[in-house]
């Protein structure tokens, strides 16, 4: 009898772990998606990681950096596919020292056929 009633109290508590693992996730907010995928679901992380993001896009709204400044700093806080880095991105984006990439030489060879 106290096998049954120590399995059912914990099957309870799984169930209601699930339960509150799957309210915490964001699953309508792509931004807040990535956000909890690239902090493993911790919740200090993602709070740094979107205090990071709300800054970041607030500065980007407001200096309107060129082209070259936000892509560059889109690839630098890349953590694979579609997942970024807030708090690296916040910091390149305001990063006055950046310059932009040298142009590619291109090459004036004859095509083969």
């Amino acid at each position: 009898m106290k096998w049954t009633v120590a399995a059912a109290a914990a099957l309870i508590f799984c169930c209601m772990a699930a339960r509150a693992r799957a309210e915490r996730a964001p699953l309508n907010n792509p931004a807040l998606l990535n956000i909890g995928l690239s902090c493993r679901w911790e919740q200090k992380c993602m709070s740094v990681q979107r205090k990071a993001m709300k800054r970041g896009l607030a500065y980007v709204r407001k200096a309107r950096p060129p082209a070259w400044r936000v892509q560059l700093c889109n690839r630098n806080a890349s953590r694979g596919y579609q997942r970024v880095d807030w708090v690296g991105f916040d910091h390149c984006i305001r990063n006055q020292s950046l310059r932009p990439a040298p142009p590619r030489p291109t090459s004036h060879h004859p095509r083969r056929r």
